[in-house]
């Protein structure tokens, strides 16, 4: 199977790209470097260093023997996608080539229409490429289950049979993002889905839950592999920083009364489920959806599992939220489909133990505290400043 890996220097694109190469996919890569240029933008780096590219790519092919094309560009450049498209032949193209952090995209008016216009144009340039090309390629999309923010009733994989009035219909869940960036998301999901009824296309959208954790199978094997570990207020997940900050002796800081309830994934088990869903495409015209989570817990009860997991003392402290959200909701996430095609699940405790810890304990001089301080305000402050919370 020829894969095309969208976003392949990124903190997910480059471990799914070695996992699928490693499975015996003919890989292609493609990134702008955007993501690195964040980190020098707001002065902060990954945990774990992250090699170029270059350094990379001769890796890979030193330990596997694989050689991975890699192409630089833009999908905002339709030119270049169709081009690229049109040169590696794909039978499935994986896209993770989108600004991916609600906070960035909360910094302010530049942000937001940065993450609209890098994400949805995009994305659709993608589309109609696909279109142009080889309308018989399979999209496998990543999304986001902010997308469905915590209605009370069940989230199911993306449709929902409705009766009103006397009649039904099987319609797409009703969304209700928390940020620019999951707005963003939505347009994205809702353009595929067009493209699929309208030209034919085939596509699978994986609404995925808070990504944890850095290591895979493949990305052991040589530092030079790595994939990156944020843990900053901008682009980092609370279950890094809770793991950080019980290494580092200081109290996990939750935000509000930590009863924000958030769908979980081990980032082993998201290469796991886009291996599974390129190897089981949709049909053609079909749009589906899978949540994909392995567990669903609070973030008070997360940094319970880190003070249970952690070997040493660990405090735990509740600080103001500055997002706007529920403090106290239902949540229950529907998360069938890709267990039924073979998923495996690791849970939180086990992954803590696993990797984490240790690479927080290896890089611990790196950490720069006052980066996982929140200062930007949901609410939009007069003079809004610089970061904000974990993206959900």
């Amino acid at each position: 199977m020829r894969t095309l890996v969208l976003g392949a220097d990124g903190f997910l694109g480059w471990p799914t790209a070695l996992h699928l190469s490693d499975v015996g996919h003919e890989v292609g890569l493609c990134d702008n470097f955007l993501r690195r240029r964040y980190d020098e933008e707001l002065g902060v780096e990954s945990l774990v260093p992250i090699h170029p590219m270059d350094v990379r790519l001769a890796a890979w092919k030193e330990i596997s023997g694989k050689s991975l094309p890699f192409y630089e560009g833009d999908l905002t450049d339709a030119s270049f996608t169709n081009a690229m498209i049109e040169d590696f032949r794909p039978d499935v193209i994986v896209h993770f080539a989108e600004q991916r952090s609600a906070p960035y995209s909360m910094i302010d008016r530049e942000h937001a229409v940065h993450t609209q216009v890098n994400n949805v144009v995009g994305n659709l340039n993608l589309l109609y490429a696909i279109a142009d090309v080889d309308p018989s390629i399979h999209l496998v999309k990543l999304g986001t289950m902010g997308e469905y923010g915590t209605p009370n009733i069940d989230i199911e994989e993306g449709w929902i049979e409705i009766e009103h009035k006397g009649r039904k219909d099987v319609l797409p869940f009703p969304k209700q993002p928390g940020s620019f960036y999951h707005l963003s998301k939505v347009h994205d999901s809702h353009n595929i889905m067009f493209t699929c009824r309208v030209w034919g296309l085939r596509a699978t959208d994986l609404n995925q839950g808070v990504v944890y954790g850095h290591a895979t199978r493949q990305t052991a094997l040589d530092d030079r592999l790595a994939t990156r570990f944020d843990y900053d207020a901008v682009f980092g997940t609370f279950v890094n920083r809770f793991a950080i900050q019980a290494v580092l002796g200081h109290p996990l800081t939750v935000y509000g009364t930590g009863g924000q309830t958030r769908g979980l994934i081990d980032i082993r088990d998201t290469v796991e489920c886009i291996r599974l869903a390129c190897e089981n495409p949709a049909e053609p015209g079909e749009f589906r959806v899978f949540n994909q989570v392995t567990e669903s817990l609070s973030v008070a009860d997360a940094a319970k599992v880190v003070a249970q997991t952690y070997p040493g003392p660990v405090e735990i402290d509740y600080v103001d939220n500055p997002r706007v959200e529920l403090p106290e909701h239902y949540y229950r996430v529907i998360h069938t489909k890709l267990v039924d095609l073979g998923l495996e699940p690791h849970l939180l405790s086990e992954s803590l133990l696993h990797s984490i810890y240790g690479a927080v304990e290896r890089y611990a001089d790196r950490v720069d505290v006052a980066a996982m301080r929140p200062s930007v305000d949901w609410r939009r402050t007069a003079n809004p400043t610089r970061q904000a919370t974990e993206p959900a």
